[in-house]
């Protein structure tokens, strides 16, 4: 499933390229036609991510829903001068970054508008100067502002919006449960928008046992916990991947593609636990330990993260 990372990046890309546009909004597939033509014409005016949820704003009160679940994506496309990725979403290879469209200069080439859909295209977003089109998505809903609202309601803080009190939400909620600490971080309600990998990454960065209830847990390593997701997932966000282990630990690169890091890793080394069951862990050479919980596999070192 897409985390919060890439949820983000959609809210950023839909800003960057439509917002202020007046859009055809349409469904190939069918499946959200009536949403569809709520939304057809109105102008996009804002886009907001929080955790895996992504909320497009229209200027008539109306916003469309996105919850992309463990198969969605958006696919996107458009003149010369179209800047973003091509594609974000599920389901993805480990390591997999989302690819940049770097476009040509602005107006280089006439837009004779998007291609026709291929496969179950749920709804299709079209502008003056490029399209977008998702498939495979849990929730697609046109939903009123005071919907919007109740579904943010639900969620607990989005490292990525780290708000003023969202370290001392987390912090009090993380402290106040006897669930362990791995099904807590995959918890929306406590911390939005952390999945399956950044929860087996920052367990084993913090040096946590996984098992841990979370009143078990010091304040001040639920605090340095979420300040670490929130760098972390920040890097996400700049990178279009989830790369958890620092340059030193990098031996390859994946395509040469430079960032603020310099060279990106190759998949096989960004995270130090994730589907890495029987490897000797990078820190001390213990085999990374498997089990399930809560239906999600949870990777750990017995080692590194003792009690």
């Amino acid at each position: 499933m897409p985390e919060g990372h890439s949820v983000h990046r959609l809210a950023r890309q839909f800003g960057d390229v439509f917002t202020g546009e007046r859009l055809a909004v349409s469904s190939p597939q069918g499946r959200f036609t009536q949403g569809a033509a709520l939304l057809d014409g109105h102008t996009l005016v804002g886009s907001v991510a929080h955790g895996k949820h992504l909320l497009l704003e229209f200027e008539h009160g109306l916003l469309l829903h996105v919850h992309l679940g463990l198969y969605g994506a958006w696919d996107f496309g458009g003149d010369d001068g179209f800047r973003g990725a091509s594609s974000i979403g599920a389901p993805r290879k480990v390591g997999e970054r989302e690819v940049y469209d770097d476009g040509g200069p602005a107006g280089s080439a006439a837009y004779a508008g998007p291609p026709a859909p291929v496969g179950a295209v749920r709804v299709r977003l079209s502008g003056a100067r490029g399209w977008a089109d998702l498939r495979g998505a849990t929730t697609c809903a046109a939903i009123t502002a005071a919907d919007a609202a109740a579904v943010l309601a639900r969620l607990g803080p989005d490292p990525l919006r780290n708000l003023p009190g969202d370290r001392d939400s987390f912090t009090h909620a993380l402290l106040a449960k006897r669930t362990p600490l791995a099904a807590l971080l995959m918890d929306q309600k406590v911390i939005a928008g952390v999945g399956n990998v950044y929860r087996a990454e920052l367990l084993f960065r913090q040096g946590l046992d996984p098992w841990l209830p979370g009143t078990g847990l010091a304040a001040e390593a639920a605090r340095r916990l979420w300040d670490d997701t929130v760098a972390v997932m920040s890097d996400g966000v700049r990178d279009g991947r989830i790369i958890t282990t620092p340059p030193s630990y990098w031996t390859g690169s994946d395509d040469g593609v430079p960032g603020s890091r310099g060279v990106l890793p190759a998949p096989e080394e960004s995270h130090f636990v994730y589907r890495r069951h029987g490897l000797e862990c990078r820190v001390c050479g213990t085999p990374v330990a498997l089990a399930e919980l809560g239906a999600r596999k949870l990777y750990w070192c017995p080692a590194c993260q003792e009690a």
